[in-house]
């Protein structure tokens, strides 16, 4: 395991991908320069997936990718490697373009969970697609561009002592100065995109922050990076299923945009898109009903999401006896409530993946008094009826603009990623 250059590939990834789109864009990028054929979900896939087949499915923000072993045929399970590809922040609203005493600002609307305060003072960029009145989407992104200014304290003697930003007033970003007939920020990111302002008939447009991930502290062993909730897992999985040597299941990596703000869209782990794939795969290769139902019973899905390291100014957050530490690899991730999906079948299966990796791992389980967050895992479980275990790299400040991890840690659940999807445990 080269933590390293693990580290520094992932820095590239995350650089490549300031929205979903650009992700799944860069995750079709680089299967495709591994010789995988990408499908187009309106198309018959009859002669595309077959034993030996390398595919990827491309829906929005969300992506699929699948590696067919050479034994595959009727009723052939799977090996899943779930992740997302969205990140909270803040998104373009309609009729965005505001002028306020000579600063151009965009009108935006906060997009799932940020942890605010991060994201002011910081140099933004806008990222996504603009949809072309006939239909065709085009990728943009503005690099530096945008900030969301604080007040100085001269003004707010009391910032110090609660900082609780308006959600409407406070959080428009600048990124200009100028009169009305500067403000177009619609027709700006179309010039971007060899478009002009008319053309433009729908964009999905976010915020991220700019500044280029990097390590630091003694020994260089940390790093530093916006969106490691969740480009960390997709990227994980995307070096595990590059490497990994299918056995006797279906390896699969299925990265869903949506998840931070519940999943339920076409593209999140919540809607079809999966299931569809999965039954369409399991048809090709010659099964009915009886041989996706058996297909299904034998497979497992590893939903790998980021989670979270003992904070250590902040102790007392943390479960008192299950406290994970940097460097101490991934996370096995659960919950009574099944906020986690993991129990004791996918327990037992986490730890012969681990061992046969060689990779160290942690559990996490939260404090009985602060209530836990979810993930894709119990979502597609219920949605598919795979057995399914929650994992992840162990974070601070999770939701920050810019979030925090061991160098190590990522290398780790990828090593044990690819023993999974290699079906070696």
């Amino acid at each position: 395991m080269d933590a390293s250059a693990h580290i520094d590939d992932l820095a590239a990834f995350v650089s490549a991908s300031p929205s979903s789109y650009h992700a799944a864009a860069e995750v079709a990028r680089r299967l495709s320069e591994a010789g995988y054929e990408t499908l187009d979900e309106t198309a018959d896939w009859s002669d595309a997936v077959h034993p030996g087949a390398r595919l990827t499915i491309v829906r929005d923000g969300s992506v699929i990718a699948l590696a067919v072993p050479a034994t595959a045929g009727r009723g052939t399970p799977f090996r899943i490697l779930g992740a997302h590809t969205d990140s909270p922040g803040f998104k373009l609203k309609p009729r965005p373009s505001t002028v306020a005493y000579g600063w151009l600002q965009a009108g935006v609307e906060v997009y799932g969970g940020p942890v605010v305060p991060s994201w002011f003072d910081r140099e933004l960029e806008f990222a996504g697609r603009l949809v072309h009145r006939d239909g065709t989407a085009h990728l943009v992104r503005t690099g530096p561009f945008a900030r969301i200014p604080h007040l100085a304290i001269h003004l707010d003697r009391a910032v110090n002592d609660s900082f609780a930003p308006d959600k409407q007033r406070e959080l428009q970003p600048i990124w200009g100065v100028g009169g009305p007939e500067n403000a177009d920020i619609v027709a700006h990111l179309a010039g971007l995109a060899g478009m002009t302002g008319t053309d433009v008939g729908g964009y999905d447009i976010i915020t991220a922050d700019s500044a280029a991930p990097a390590r630091f502290g003694a020994g260089r062993t940390l790093f530093a990076s916006g969106r490691l909730d969740n480009l960390s897992s997709v990227h994980a999985g995307l070096a595990a299923l590059l490497t990994a040597e299918p056995g006797d299941a279906i390896a699969v990596l299925a990265a869903f945009d949506h998840e931070e703000v519940g999943s339920e869209t076409r593209s999140g782990a919540a809607g079809p898109f999966l299931a569809d794939v999965v039954e369409r795969v399991s048809i090709a290769l010659g099964g009915d009903r009886s041989d996706l139902a058996r297909a299904i019973a034998g497979s497992w899905c590893l939903s790998s999401d980021a989670g979270h390291a003992v904070h250590p100014n902040r102790s007392d957050r943390h479960d008192p006896i299950n406290r994970p530490v940097p460097g101490g690899g991934p996370l096995l991730k659960i919950n009574a409530n099944q906020r986690y999906t993991t129990d004791g079948t996918g327990a037992a299966l986490w730890s012969r993946v681990c061992a046969t990796a060689n990779v160290p791992y942690q559990e996490f389980v939260s404090n009985n008094t602060v209530p836990c967050g979810s993930t894709i895992g119990p979502i597609t479980a219920a949605r598919l009826g795979i057995p399914t275990l929650d994992v992840g790299v162990p974070l601070l400040s999770m939701h920050s603009a810019r979030e925090l991890c061991h160098v190590d840690d990522p290398a780790y659940l990828s090593a044990a990623i690819r023993v999974f999807l290699s079906d070696a445990d």
